[in-house]
């Protein structure tokens, strides 16, 4: 039973030895700009980069580049800060490496949070001019319940109002649903029936009229940070951004 326990908690919140205790350690590589298609990886509230380590060797491996920030935050590494001031922050980023990097456009994975971070760029900060598609695993386009206990862990916002903004209804959630997601950009959401931290129907797309680029793809049972790491998401993963890729390329 402990070790049940103990896997179920691994699997929800992510392994405390390779996600909170190693830091930001992900290697940084600057190659990103010489592949023919570059990921942007962003991470969730209260973890670091170092649950994209299986994602990111993954995707090189199939011939992708891929880059992530460090998001700051709690204990300078936890991402804790707002969505808005991540949101905005990420687009002064990428404009300054495609500026250096001769590059054009990138895709987007975000995780839990990250997701969410990735809309708001795109939507309201002038990541409509950069996105190549948008893939979100186990976001809370919905908000979710457990933002309740978050709020509680920062204090009641005092720490941080992150969670604030991802429970359901809130401001943050009502602008993002009010503009329509650019129908140029594919969007796909993954989640998994057995994610506790953000359940199903939290991540599920209604897709509104003109929002035609939207789908939802669904797997069984994966926990909220697994999705980052397990074989089964990344093969819907590596469809996503094949069939994303194929569509630029025939419109250029």
């Amino acid at each position: 039973m402990p070790t049940r326990i103990y896997d179920t908690l691994r699997n929800q919140l992510g392994s405390i030895r390779r996600v909170y205790l190693r830091g930001n350690r992900i290697v940084r590589r600057d190659d990103f700009a010489r592949f023919d298609e570059t990921v942007l990886l962003l991470h969730g509230f209260f973890q670091t980069r170092n649950v994209w380590e299986v994602m990111e060797d993954r995707l090189r491996h199939d011939g992708y580049g891929v880059l992530s920030f460090d998001l700051g935050g709690l204990f300078w590494s936890l991402n804790t800060r707002s969505i808005s001031d991540l949101a905005e922050m990420i687009s002064h980023k990428i404009e300054g490496l495609c500026a250096r990097h001769n590059l054009n456009r990138i895709h987007i994975i975000g995780h839990s949070k990250g997701g969410l971070i990735a809309r708001a760029y795109i939507q309201k900060y002038g990541g409509d001019r950069r996105a190549k598609s948008l893939i979100t695993l186990g976001t809370p386009h919905h908000g979710t319940p457990t933002a309740l206990i978050g709020l509680g862990l920062m204090g009641g916002g005092l720490l941080s109002r992150s969670p604030y903004e991802m429970i359901p209804g809130s401001p943050l959630l009502k602008l993002l649903k009010q503009d329509t997601f650019p129908a140029g950009i594919p969007m796909t959401s993954v989640y998994s029936k057995s994610d506790l931290v953000c359940p199903w129907w939290f991540s599920h797309l209604n897709p509104r009229p003109g929002e035609s680029s939207m789908q939802n793809r669904i797997v069984k049972g994966i926990g909220h940070s697994q999705l980052t790491s397990h074989a089964g998401v990344y093969h819907v993963v590596k469809a996503e951004l094949d069939r994303a890729s194929a569509l630029w390329k025939e419109r250029a």
